[in-house]
């Protein structure tokens, strides 16, 4: 981990750093807010910014919008006098992670740093690191968290399974307002129909037999915070109904219980479900559907995203060598083309553990296509990419072709086409050779 402190006083520059050594841990210094954001554009996903509030070229500030605009989303400190507090207040619904009196820097400073790196211990650094990918598709995800996360609005978060849509909704509730607060996921999937009240709302001592206590439900225990209901389609008509109740009238009344309690909590739900199929099918509320999609983000399979693979790849490599004991440097080139061209069904878990399973299994330096055990299924073809019509039809080929570096045979096999099907599609787009 490194930490930028951003100051233009050398001297008390100096000074922060030499408390941050001592402790252990790496500085960069810049003294202007040109100079920081030409070190910031290398910053990586540990790191930590210290920033005086005012600079000689502007306000630390207008640093924290630039970094946040281009999606880099590292703890960011601001250091205040006195008489600054009220910047630095507004500063945090900006989105900084906290400021510091100069005068109380050497007895804050430290510990702040220490608490940021414990959280980020807690959150658990081995998750699906969605917010570091680079494709596209991802730099609109990250646009549309930025946006939606400091509202109240609900969140239906729309993607396959494996696409990692949780990490989405830890990311929203880690972005918001109540991010001190809970966050609590709920398999709605997991939950056996007949406890799926109780597990909600609670109960009170007695309400049912085996009730031996007062139990806290979900919305409860995420008071303040966000309730994530995961595959939210998998409720009952009974639960939905119960559940809509809670979301419009804003509270909720546990089991056994007489009297209501307040829902003050944030939903954001996720499914691999068309629902608005199930509503057709009279197997989804239409009511409720609308209550939680007042804001729609929709992952995409990872066969889409295929600049994303090797990065992802080389990340869970270096998890896996941590976790095993292992010093495996990379993939062999037979390995990236299989991993390229595999159709990934179970998304970004599927790729984590075809990768953890060929560091253990590797028998030298670098991974090879057969320590992968893809099996033949790489051939198969890529059920996100097969074509439909129109303009979509026309970006899809562009995207694969591009993704294939112009070689056609390979941006066939992405489509999941033959090549003489390619070749006739090109020609009726009007699409020149790359």
């Amino acid at each position: 981990m490194k930490i930028y402190v951003i100051e233009d006083n050398p001297v008390y520059n100096d000074y922060v750093c030499n408390l941050l050594r001592k402790e252990g841990f790496r500085t960069e210094q810049a003294y202007h807010l040109n100079t920081a954001r030409k070190l910031l554009a290398k910053i990586e996903d540990g790191d930590i910014v210290l920033a005086d509030l005012r600079l000689p070229d502007g306000e630390s500030i207008d640093l924290l919008r630039w970094m946040r605009a281009g999606g880099k989303e590292q703890p960011f400190i601001i250091m205040t006098n006195y008489g600054e507090v009220n910047s630095a207040v507004e500063s945090m619904k900006l989105g900084s992670k906290d400021y510091i009196q100069k005068p109380l820097l050497e007895d804050k400073l430290i510990p702040l740093v220490r608490s940021i790196q414990k959280e980020r211990e807690k959150r658990g650094q081995s998750q699906v690191p969605i917010f570091t990918r680079q494709g596209a598709a991802y730099q609109n995800i990250k646009k549309r968290v930025r946006l939606i996360a400091a509202t109240r609005l609900g969140v239906l978060i729309l993607g396959e399974n494996g696409t990692g849509k949780e990490h989405i909704a830890q990311h929203i509730h880690a972005r918001s307002k109540q991010a001190d607060k809970p966050f609590v996921a709920v398999d709605c999937g997991a939950l056996p129909p007949s406890l799926a009240q109780s597990a909600f709302f609670g109960h009170v001592k007695g309400a049912f037999t085996g009730a031996d206590a007062n139990n806290a439900g979900y919305f409860q225990e995420a008071e303040d915070g966000t309730l994530f209901l995961d595959e939210v389609g998998n409720l009952t008509m009974e639960m939905q109904q119960m559940l809509l109740r809670a979301i419009q009238e804003r509270r909720y009344r546990p089991l056994g219980a007489k009297e209501d309690k307040t829902a003050s909590v944030r939903i954001v739900a996720a499914t691999n479900e068309d629902l608005q199929k199930a509503v057709s099918e009279k197997r989804f509320r239409q009511d409720l559907l609308y209550r939680l999609q007042e804001y729609v983000i929709t992952v995409p399979p990872l066969r889409d995203c295929r600049e994303d693979i090797m990065p992802l790849a080389e990340f869970f490599r270096e998890i896996a060598n941590k976790e095993l004991e292992r010093s495996v440097k990379g993939f062999d080139a037979t390995a990236r083309n299989a991993l390229l061209t595999y159709p990934w069904p179970g998304n970004v878990r599927e790729l984590k553990q075809k990768v953890l399973s060929a560091v253990l299994h590797a028998e030298g330096d670098m991974i090879a296509e057969s320590e992968l055990e893809l099996g033949g299924e790489q051939t198969a073809a890529p059920i996100g990419f097969t074509l439909k019509s129109g303009e979509e039809e026309k970006e899809r080929i562009l995207r694969a072709l591009k993704q294939a570096d112009g070689n056609k045979r390979q941006a066939a096999k992405l489509l999941g086409i033959g090549r003489t099907t390619l070749y006739n599609k090109l020609e009726e787009y009007g699409i020149e050779d790359a």
